[in-house]
């Protein structure tokens, strides 16, 4: 592969999932990262790219796929029920960590009464109780990414990987009997960082999230301690996982308007 190659396909890479490691681009183009870290320098210095801490993301993105106020408006109904559901789980006093997805983000809406410790990468949870005096917040260091609206890189990682919480409340971007699995790889570091950081792990998922896999493995479901979902979930699967030991809570619809924070 000549280095206009590489460089081709870093880019076509980052496009699609908007924010790598030097690892991760090392083994799609089959290149050193020293190799990898030369051509990131050329391409940032053509404006295609900006190189963060240990990795690289794309400048100006095609699409709003991973955008958090995009993400946030499909199933919003059911991520509302299913963040009152969840938070319904949670006891007083339990320390909570919260990952960076929109369903997770409801959740946090229900949870100033309950938790008075929250750990979380998530920049729209953090803002959420900015002003909330029974909440402590921690939020993980790391590289800010505004579209994501989420802290990510090493320094994120390394963070979660010294902490330690009661519960993890997470989102995935698929299940199936085989485990969870996400779309972006930028956060799977992060999230396998969670698990190990949390006694119990709780995921939110809408019924679009099961039968579904996607680029990356997270996880098995031995590792899972319950899933909450909508009644649009499929019962066949519902019923599998229930035979693999995972609580699975079907939450109710919506009720309009609920309280907020």
């Amino acid at each position: 592969m000549t280095a206009e190659e590489r460089k081709h396909r870093i880019e076509e890479y980052l496009q699609r999932v908007e924010f790598a490691s030097l690892e991760e681009l090392s083994q799609h183009v089959e290149a050193s990262v020293s190799t990898v870290r030369r051509d990131l320098s050329v391409l940032e210095a053509a404006g295609e790219l900006r190189r963060t801490h240990g990795g690289a993301r794309i400048v100006t993105p095609k699409t709003d796929e991973f955008a958090f106020s995009a993400r946030d408006t499909h199933q919003l109904s059911e991520k509302e029920s299913i963040g009152k559901a969840c938070a319904a789980l949670i006891s007083s006093n339990q320390s909570v960590i919260l990952d960076a997805g929109t369903t997770v983000y409801h959740v946090a809406r229900y949870l100033e009464e309950k938790a008075p410790q929250i750990v979380t990468n998530s920049l729209p949870v953090a803002n959420l109780f900015a002003s909330a005096n029974k909440v402590e917040v921690i939020l993980a260091g790391g590289v800010i990414y505004p579209r994501l609206g989420v802290m990510v890189g090493p320094m994120t990682v390394e963070a979660f990987s010294k902490l330690r919480a009661d519960v993890a409340i997470m989102s995935a971007g698929g299940i199936t009997i085989e485990g969870v699995t996400n779309s972006h790889t930028l956060l799977i570091d992060i999230q396998r960082a969670m698990l190990k950081a949390a006694q119990k792990i709780i995921l939110c998922l809408d019924h679009t999230k099961f039968g579904r896999q996607s680029v990356s493995q997270l996880c098995g479901l031995d590792m899972v301690d319950a899933i909450v979902t909508d009644s649009q979930a499929p019962p066949e699967l519902v019923a599998a996982l229930r035979e693999r030991g995972v609580e699975v809570v079907i939450a109710p619809a919506a009720q309009a308007n609920g309280s907020e924070i």
